[in-house]
């Protein structure tokens, strides 16, 4: 038997989130198109032939503009520091940017610590022609000595099966530490707040999806539905015209696609109900990032 942890890192929307997703099989991180989705450290458990594997999703690493930020990256490097093997994802799509090249040079602080298994996984690889992905490896090669180098699409599952046998190959020996029904550490209530901030970072755009955080005030599991009432906390007014939109009409497709979502994950009728509340600078604010968790 094999267990160990697996911290999945790389820069902000490289797609760390999707492949989570697709290794255990389950939704239980939230995904988008804006940077900077992922806020937490995301416990994911997959049980597989002759092994048990902890993986930690983590937030992208980034240049850090707000207090939220720092913790994010702080918590990515904990997370790094903490694993028994690592993957570092990049882009099947272009060269290494410098995003790229700061999330090796992590790696490398964190190598120097404590050497470990590093797996390159180069993501998104049903999205460009093979004869263009060559060059985007050999470039990758060069910039350090992995262990291993997986192509992989995460959307379509491409190679997920060839990552997770080499992972497995390369595990410490030991018995696992979570029970065989475990999946991950987010919580229902957890759940339903990134439910909600989905489908906000889906239709909003410039600053808003990065002032946006959800706050659950009242989860109620009855016998034949559970009624969850949230905040959607703003920091400008306008930020909260945005969100609630003309008539209400952008709050109440929020609602509705979230409600939706919830009543698919958690298997159950759900009542939902959004308010928008401005709080100005709460990602600066200690006391409001502890409440949310971050």
């Amino acid at each position: 038997m094999k267990f160990g942890t697996v911290a999945i890192i790389g820069r902000s929307n490289v797609g760390k989130s999707t492949l989570l997703n697709r290794l255990l099989g389950e939704k239980v991180a939230i995904v988008s198109n804006k940077p900077q989705t992922t806020r937490t450290r995301i416990l994911g458990v997959a049980h597989v032939p002759g092994a048990q594997i902890a993986f930690l999703d983590t937030p992208g690493l980034h240049k850090p503009d707000h207090l939220l930020n720092r913790r994010m990256v702080r918590t990515t490097v904990e997370a790094l520091d903490d694993a028994d093997l690592l993957y570092v994802l990049m882009e099947s799509l272009h060269l290494p940017g410098p995003g790229d090249l700061a999330a090796i040079t992590h790696v490398k602080t964190a190598m120097a610590k404590h050497a470990r298994p590093v797996i390159l996984v180069v993501t998104k690889v049903d999205a460009v022609n093979k004869i263009k992905l060559l060059p985007v490896l050999e470039a990758y090669g060069r910039l350090f000595p992995w262990t291993e180098v997986v192509p992989v699409s995460a959307e379509d599952g491409d190679n997920i099966d060839r990552l997770l046998e080499v992972t497995v190959a390369h595990l410490p020996e030991g018995e696992g530490v979570y029970s065989e029904d475990m999946l991950t550490d987010q919580s229902m209530r957890t759940l339903a707040a990134e439910l909600i901030r989905e489908k906000i970072l889906a239709v909003t755009e410039q600053e808003v999806p990065y002032s946006v955080a959800v706050e659950i005030e009242e989860f109620v599991e009855e016998s034949k539905i559970t009624r969850i009432r949230a905040t959607i906390l703003v920091e400008r007014d306008t930020q909260k015209g945005i969100v609630i939109g003309k008539h209400g009409e952008r709050l109440k497709l929020i609602s509705t696609q979230a409600r939706q979502d919830m009543e698919r994950v958690f298997d159950m009728k759900v009542f939902l109900e959004v308010w928008v509340k401005v709080r100005e600078d709460w990602r600066e604010d200690e006391r409001t990032l502890m409440e949310l968790g971050y």
